[in-house]
């Protein structure tokens, strides 16, 4: 299963080329990726996904260059990896005709209070494993 997060392209994303700034493409992972997380948790008391995350890693390949228009972007988000206490998560920041870029980030939860990373729960990966494709997007993916 994918998640899409339509990503909308501001004034102030653009450079003085004219194209949304590399840095910019970040900001829009981060978007989807809070979207994604926000989504997953469950409700019902449950503390899966309520604490926080930190990013441990980007990885990103610019393919063509985005100009401004009124219409948004698709950010496409999957899981790549589940780990003990990581998830590697995916992305193609795209529309219907064109692939703008291609990422993926290590996220690991982090446990503030604490002041630590943790360990992800039983729970959250099964929820994780819903969004786990990494198979459609071996070639040409990040870091595949």
């Amino acid at each position: 299963m994918r998640h899409l997060y339509p990503c909308p392209l501001r004034w102030s994303d653009m450079d003085a080329f004219g194209h949304v700034n590399n840095a910019v493409f970040v900001r829009y992972l981060e978007e989807a990726r809070i979207d994604f997380m926000r989504r997953l948790a469950p409700g019902d008391g449950s503390p899966s996904f309520k604490g926080g995350s930190v990013v441990a890693r980007h990885e990103i390949d610019y393919l063509r260059q985005l100009v401004h228009r009124p219409e948004p972007v698709t950010v496409e988000l999957w899981v790549r990896k589940i780990s003990a206490a990581s998830m590697t998560v995916g992305y193609e920041v795209k529309d219907e005709d064109t692939v703008y870029l291609r990422a993926s980030t290590v996220v690991v939860p982090f446990d503030f209070a604490a002041g630590r990373p943790r360990r992800l729960t039983a729970e959250e990966k099964a929820i994780l494993k819903e969004y786990l494709d990494d198979a459609a997007h071996q070639e040409g993916a990040v870091g595949a």
